[in-house]
């Protein structure tokens, strides 16, 4: 019998337990649906960009690599709901070059950045918006060009390490 009493009190804790938990309407799903200009297709959410091998001597010669361009593009823009769109690039920036981006820490290169330009290859500093861009109907390729300088430090001590390097940005976009 006394197994039986014990039985019917876990039995009756169990139950009380899992009613603890059974509270109605605890879960309020809230946020605010808008209605967006354009669209990025799947896949065209991220750009790669390979510099490839760059020497480092070039760096000590020019301080700087020709910009690369990159492209965002946009598809099933409806001008009706924005007209402009402006760019945010956001990343880790660099101590020693303000405005630019740092290299990944899991870089072996180092002693430069990544530097930003808009269209028309005039700086781009990250966490600064981009020029305000014109959107049309339907497709649009927003350009965009990257390049690596050297740190002013690193250049005149000669101390830019060579070795495999990345850096990541995250962009955003402001339309009105």
């Amino acid at each position: 019998m006394n197994k039986v009493i014990q039985c019917a009190v876990a039995g009756a804790l169990i139950i009380n337990f899992n009613a603890a938990f059974a509270v109605p309407d605890n879960l309020r799903v809230i946020g605010n649906l808008v209605e967006e200009p354009c669209t990025i297709l799947p896949g065209d959410e991220n750009i790669p960009m390979d510099f490839f091998d760059t020497p480092e001597k070039n760096f000590y010669a020019y301080g700087e690599t020709p910009p690369k361009e990159f492209v965002i593009k946009l598809s099933d823009c409806d001008t009706t709901i924005g007209k402009f769109v402006e760019v945010t690039f956001s990343g880790t920036p660099n101590l020693a070059l303000p405005g630019f981006l740092a290299l990944s820490t899991s870089s072996v290169a180092s002693g430069f950045a990544v530097g930003l330009q808009n269209s028309d290859k005039t700086p781009l500093a990250i966490e600064q918006k981009g020029s305000k861009l014109t959107l049309q109907d339907g497709a649009n390729q927003l350009r965009f060009y990257a390049y690596l300088k050297g740190e002013p430090d690193a250049i005149a001590d000669k101390t830019i390490k060579v070795g495999p390097y990345s850096a990541v940005a995250t962009f955003k976009l402001d339309y009105e």
